[in-house]
């Protein structure tokens, strides 16, 4: 008799115990949504099929700011002397009485002529002298021209050294960062991250910043790649930057790891995200209750769902037990700051309970045989 007692005291025990909240690593579904259907709902439910996402494509996107980026197009195939440019002339006279030789000088130098803001150049008996807009080569004949007019045997040299306004800098992210000049016009992005040595292979999707007058382009080095009219090309004084993608989601729950983990391409869709995290807990997860979190600005909302969610915290419901439910996973787009929430199967509190009526049954039957 007190052995029946005895156990049906361990049973009663493990019943309250099981009524209670047993301990779990991530909430159920139903414990996530059911704010709403509060009368005045926390935040709007929508179910991820074939039917959704064209509605969903048609939101906002959140998370991260939207930037362009500029064509590439055609310059001339010949460098331009432009101001803050250094030329260096060199002047042959073969004549006697030379006004600019010396007696027994077949050569004067003229170094280090800086173009000015207006886009010339002062010479000696000559003055100022407009180069700013001219190939070096165009240059160099007006100048032997007007020379000639002096000493009329005289023939010119020229050197160009592109000043930081014919010249371009890549930051980082390149193997050997630092200022270029500019070849001619048709210099573009790509020569430039070539001559600085390649794209680091330290970067994580790595992205592209291209500062120029106050403005800041941004795409990434894969659509640079892929993308030939994305290869634009370079103007003086331009500043590109190479760095690692800065986007990231979140993931919680019965996953295969809880973490931040950054974009490893350009678009990731929902089923790309399931993968990176390290799939989902077999003994845990529940296939039919993947959420996606996630926050819109009030200027996204809207009573029409076309153009907009209901309300501006929204949870997005996946199942992935069915063929429509993984084809539309991968189809429906992660954004910057999303957080994938893999609920708890409604099973794993079941085992739970008959795990601990086991063990009673089994402390019940060692104690009976005291």
């Amino acid at each position: 008799m007190q052995k029946i007692i005895f156990k049906g005291a361990i049973l009663t025990l493990c019943l309250t115990l099981a009524a209670c909240s047993l301990p779990r690593g991530a909430a159920l579904q139903s414990e996530i949504l059911k704010g709403s259907e509060a009368e005045v709902p926390e935040f709007a439910v929508y179910a991820v099929n074939k039917e959704f996402l064209p509605i969903a494509a048609r939101w906002p996107e959140t998370g991260a700011s939207r930037h362009s980026w500029v064509p590439a197009s055609a310059g001339p195939s010949n460098r331009i002397i432009m101001a803050g440019d250094t030329i260096e002339l060199i002047v042959w006279d073969s004549e006697e009485n030379s006004l600019l030789a010396s007696p027994g000088q077949k050569s004067v130098p003229l170094q280090r002529l800086t173009v000015s803001a207006d886009g010339s150049v002062f010479i000696p008996y000559l003055e100022r002298v407009e180069v700013a807009g001219k190939t070096p080569e165009r240059a160099r004949e007006e100048i032997q021209n007007r020379l000639t007019e002096v000493t009329p045997a005289a023939q010119v040299q020229l050197a160009l050294t592109s000043g930081r306004r014919n010249a371009v800098s890549i930051v980082g992210g390149v193997n050997a960062p630092g200022t270029y000049p500019m070849p001619d016009r048709n210099y573009s992005v790509l020569d430039l991250i070539s001559q600085g040595g390649g794209v680091s292979a330290a970067l994580q999707n790595p992205q592209i910043s291209l500062q120029r007058g106050g403005h800041v382009y941004k795409t990434s080095v894969a659509q640079l790649y892929a993308k030939p009219n994305f290869n634009t090309r370079l103007r003086g004084g331009d500043k590109v930057i190479l760095q690692s993608d800065d986007r990231y989601f979140l993931s919680l729950g019965a996953t295969g790891s809880e973490s931040l983990f950054p974009f490893t391409k350009d678009m990731i869709s929902a089923m790309d995200a399931v993968s990176i995290i390290g799939g989902l807990s077999d003994t845990r997860a529940d296939p039919k209750g993947i959420l996606i979190l996630r926050e819109y600005g009030s200027r996204a909302v809207s009573a029409d769902q076309s153009r907009g969610p209901s309300n501006e915290r929204v949870v997005f419901t996946m199942d992935l037990t069915t063929a429509d439910g993984l084809f539309s996973a991968r189809k429906f787009w992660i954004n910057p700051g999303d957080l994938v929430l893999a609920t708890e199967s409604p099973i794993t509190k079941v085992q739970t309970i008959f795990s601990l009526v086991g063990g009673a049954f089994g402390l019940a039957k060692s104690a009976g045989n005291l």
